[in-house]
């Protein structure tokens, strides 16, 4: 079996749909998976309480929602399905893990929203932001650690990168930006928690990813260490 060598770097591996769910462990990873979503659509719901910006997803999901008038976690949910519209051309398939993402984040967003009101001040403003960032690094870590396939997102940032040749880095970042730029446009929220949480996220999720993944036993060939947070 294929190892890392470096223990901040765990080990993810290359499956199908299909191998996701015969690898093993499914009584660990699922319910790590569903609580590391819900945790990150509890997260979501906490940048926007902060009131002090979102990160360049939820920019593009609040800029949606102004123009719409759905509730914010109904446009998580639709942009997800609608990014995984764009798999097909890419020729990627979805795992039990990138259908759960498409609803559970939205469904845990509106829920908290629904308990947690705005900020009242400064002060609470900024814990809300920094106990929103933590959070989401551990559900992160969480999701991505459970192995049970992308979240719609992430795979067209990863399917982008292998049809075009392009590095990991090149096409998230254009990705993030464009996101950014057209849900600002349409009146999403940017500010200061744009930058921290641009800032901060990786590091956090390297961080925890190591502490959470499951570790599996595929091929060896199949077996490749994964910088941890490169699919955040």
């Amino acid at each position: 079996m294929a190892a890392s060598t470096r223990s901040d770097r765990p080990l993810l591996v290359d499956l199908g749909p299909l191998a996701q769910l015969r690898a093993g462990q499914l009584g660990r990873r699922l319910p790590q998976l569903l609580v590391g979503l819900w945790l990150y659509g509890f997260a979501m719901a906490l940048f926007i309480r902060s009131g002090l910006g979102l990160d360049p997803w939820d920019v593009f999901h609040a800029g949606l929602q102004q123009l719409l008038g759905w509730s914010f976690g109904t446009v998580v949910i639709a942009v997800g399905f609608a990014v995984l519209l764009l798999w097909i051309p890419l020729r990627q398939w979805p795992g039990l893990g990138t259908i759960a993402n498409a609803v559970v984040i939205g469904v845990a967003t509106d829920v908290t929203l629904a308990m947690v009101p705005p900020a009242d001040g400064w002060p609470a403003a900024w814990g809300l932001l920094v106990v929103g960032l933590v959070v989401n690094g551990l559900a992160g870590g969480l999701y991505i650690g459970s192995q049970l396939g992308p979240g719609p997102r992430d795979g067209l940032m990863t399917g982008l990168a292998r049809r075009t040749g392009r590095s990991l880095r090149l096409v998230r970042t254009g990705l993030e930006l464009t996101v950014l730029g057209v849900g600002w446009a349409m009146g999403g929220t940017v500010g200061i928690g744009t930058v921290v949480y641009a800032v901060a996220i990786g590091p956090l999720v390297q961080f925890f990813l190591p502490l959470v993944t499951v570790r599996l036993r595929p091929p060896e060939r199949t077996a490749v260490p994964v910088p941890a947070g490169e699919g955040v």
